[in-house]
């Protein structure tokens, strides 16, 4: 119940999962998410959407141990092979991830939505919340934006195949290897980047501790398709309603690139981990995780000069 003296994590704060001890060297990580197809292949899709539930217990500083399928078909109108293959994408990164899957709950549904329920570990002392961040912590990315821009070419029919490639090279990609190095550089707060695009889930980062943001809008890695794609209008509708719950705390710099800063607010689906990290040790993990093949970007830093929260967009 809230104000449960072993709920180490509730429902007040915007972070990415629940987490209640178990022991003074255990706690429990509870999340779930699920959402519609984001590509049209069944298998992909069942691969992202098991990357984007593990996200979450990944970016608490949590391993993942169970999981649980959540499944909305429409039996009736859609083929059991594009289940069968949903499901098997979905054990595929369960696998990789090391984490059980123990079961699972469907309905039928008019429209298809897949996702897990994941259960992991930490210990209370390690968690990683996204309300932490200190002044002068640097801001890590770890994987380029623009998978909601390809979404919508997707479902417009635009540069589909090649749309669905790119898709699935950033979103099927587990956030387990970037996690284990982040562990060794002391990141003061992490988040992941999913539905409330970079800005606002930086904006959740900078409120609780009255932070301003800076982003620096060319170190942002972007997704180059997608921002061809943008520059032809075709943004998402979430990432209009990102941008106009930021604007009140927004600060954009003249002669920005109006393209490139719409994807700030471009909705991610399994999108990276967000991380704010103490001076000296941002530029170490950064290399560490390249080494790795993980595209990881320094974007900004968070600074004091803000009583409620803000983001800075600097060129």
């Amino acid at each position: 119940m809230p104000g449960h003296p072993d709920l180490l994590v509730g429902t007040d704060t915007s972070d990415d999962a629940g987490v209640f001890r178990l022991s003074p060297e255990l706690a429990l990580v509870q999340t779930l998410d699920f959402f519609t197809p984001v590509v049209d292949n069944p298998y992909d899709f069942g691969r992202i959407a098991a990357a984007n539930s593990l996200s979450d217990i990944y970016a608490m500083g949590a391993v993942p141990l169970t999981a649980m399928n959540i499944v909305c078909f429409p039996a009736k109108e859609m083929a059991n092979t594009v289940l069968v293959e949903t499901l098997r994408g979905g054990l595929d990164v369960l696998s990789l991830a090391g984490a059980t899957l123990v079961g699972g709950h469907s309905v039928d549904d008019k429209e298809f939505k897949y996702g897990l329920s994941v259960t992991g570990l930490v210990h209370p002392d390690r968690i990683w919340k996204n309300s932490t961040a200190r002044e002068g912590d640097e801001i890590i990315l770890t994987k380029p934006l623009g998978t909601g821009v390809l979404a919508t070419a997707v479902k417009a029919g635009i540069m589909g195949a090649e749309a669905e490639e790119i898709i699935v090279s950033v979103a099927a990609q587990l956030n387990k290897d970037a996690a284990d190095i982040l562990a060794r550089f002391s990141p003061t707060a992490v988040t992941d980047v999913t539905g409330f695009g970079l800005a606002g889930h930086l904006l959740e980062m900078a409120a609780p501790s009255g932070l301003t943001a800076t982003v620096n809008l060319s170190a942002v890695p972007l997704i180059e398709k997608a921002v061809v794609l943008a520059s032809m209008g075709l943004l998402p509708a979430g990432a209009h309603s990102v941008k106009d719950f930021c604007k009140k705390t927004l600060e954009l710099s003249p002669g920005l690139d109006p393209v490139r800063t719409d994807l700030l607010f471009d909705p991610q689906t399994s999108g990276g981990l967000l991380a704010a990290v103490p001076r000296g040790n941002a530029l170490p993990c950064v290399l560490a995780m390249q080494e790795k093949g993980i595209n990881a970007a320094l974007i900004g830093t968070f600074s004091g000069r803000s009583g409620h929260g803000r983001v800075e967009v600097a060129p």
